[in-house]
């Protein structure tokens, strides 16, 4: 197996290694487990190589520091943010900093393997601004663009309501209208959509 194959998985919580592990694994990747963002920096070398799939809340450095970490290093490899549903914040501060992918516990096992596919192959497309987006952020009124603004910065529903003067039915009508016209099933795949546009105008 090519070492382009590899998948470093980093989490605390052993039973999520193990049964991490042992899925990739039969799906034919080379899978290397570490028990913290430390353990795995005191091993990996300067020329390491393969994808990151690692947790956000950990005890000692979190998976967001870690990706300052490996930038400092100059270690340039694409990373996949797992994070509860409760430290989706978090997985979207890591998402601006530039994770490919996030994906939210208790995750599908066949939605990792595809996230882990397009991080080994480099598929960067995110990283661009394309017309189809800039199309679709262009077909939202004014409000529905206020409206993810406010979900982009993980802002809760009720406050961003209150922030535009919105009744809760209102806003979940923008809320739905916006996931419609981005073309975006859940808010993680909105936050991939639109992470690469750095002002809602």
């Amino acid at each position: 197996m090519s070492d382009k194959q590899i998948v470093h998985v980093i989490d605390d919580d052993p039973a999520i290694l193990t049964s991490t592990a042992g899925f990739l694994t039969a799906k034919g990747f080379g899978v290397k487990t570490y028990a913290s963002a430390q353990d795995f920096l005191e091993t990996i070398g300067p020329h390491a190589v393969g994808c990151v799939v690692t947790d956000v809340r950990m005890p000692g450095i979190s998976g967001i520091e870690l990706m300052s970490k490996l930038k400092e290093r100059g270690l340039v490899l694409p990373i996949i943010i797992v994070t509860a549903y409760a430290d989706i914040l978090l997985g979207s501060e890591a998402m601006k900093q530039g994770a490919v992918d996030l994906l939210e516990k208790p995750f599908n096992n066949g939605a990792l393997v595809e996230a882990i596919r397009r991080a080994l192959a480099h598929r960067n497309e995110e990283a661009a601004v394309s017309p189809d987006i800039r199309a679709r952020l262009s077909s939202l009124t004014g409000k529905e663009k206020e409206v993810l603004a406010g979900l982009l910065k993980g802002t809760p529903s009720k406050l961003i309501a209150d922030e535009l003067g919105l009744s809760i039915r209102t806003f979940e009508t923008h809320r739905a209208t916006v996931m419609s016209k981005m073309k975006a099933v859940s808010f993680t795949e909105l936050v991939r959509i639109s992470r690469s546009l750095e002002t809602i105008e």
